[in-house]
């Protein structure tokens, strides 16, 4: 299955925010479909249609295929520990979500664009691949040219990032990260459930 390129706000007035997926907010208020404003539209979920809303979620934030998800399921299963944490973390360890927490961009996708056109490196290296899993101690910085370094200060200007996670050290005048530790469940913006996420695969 490919990765959803469709509305963005479609998804989000059915899912709510996901701030990796976009920031912009609807001024509709309905769900979408032409069931939106029937009566019958804020009907009950199944314990199934609530265990895959919050998959879908997971899945939109992230820009990620079923097959990727379901590889991350597998993984954060096999290690040792809380698997819905360690999913997580394994979301936030992707090069992309971290250039998006780091406000190199305003959403995941438009991370994983600057991951793709090779503005972002890691230990001084270009990488140009989103998904890549960063480890511990990795530095994230912007490759020395000057208008990969021009496009990501005017990023982390607009963007405004509030506050970076712990677990993240950001040097502004470098444009360098450095990965001090996984992050914590408080840290990850989205808002869900992930224990149901599990719960959804643990028939597969």
């Amino acid at each position: 299955m490919s990765r959803y390129r469709g509305p963005k706000l479609k998804i989000s007035r059915r899912l709510g925010p996901l701030p990796g997926l976009t920031t912009k907010k609807s001024k509709k208020l309905n769900l979408p479909g032409k069931d939106g404003n029937s009566p019958d539209s804020n009907k009950k979920l199944t314990e199934y249609g609530i265990r895959l809303e919050e998959k879908q979620k997971l899945k939109f934030n992230y820009g990620l295929t079923e097959s990727q998800l379901f590889r991350y399921v597998k993984e954060a299963r096999r290690r040792k520990g809380v698997t819905g944490l360690i999913l997580l973390q394994l979301l936030e360890m992707r090069l992309d979500t971290i250039c998006f927490t780091l406000g190199f961009a305003k959403s995941i996708g438009q991370a994983r664009q600057l991951v793709n056109h090779g503005h972002i490196t890691i230990n001084k290296k270009v990488i140009s691949i989103p998904s890549f899993q960063c480890r511990l101690n990795d530095i994230v910085g912007v490759k020395n040219k000057t208008i990969s370094k021009d496009l990501i200060t005017n990023n982390i200007k607009n963007n405004q990032i509030k506050e970076i996670p712990y677990n993240l050290k950001f040097n502004e005048s470098n444009l360098e990260a450095t990965i001090l530790d996984y992050c914590d469940r408080d840290d990850v913006q989205l808002n869900l459930d992930e224990l149901l996420v599990i719960e959804y695969y643990s028939r597969r």
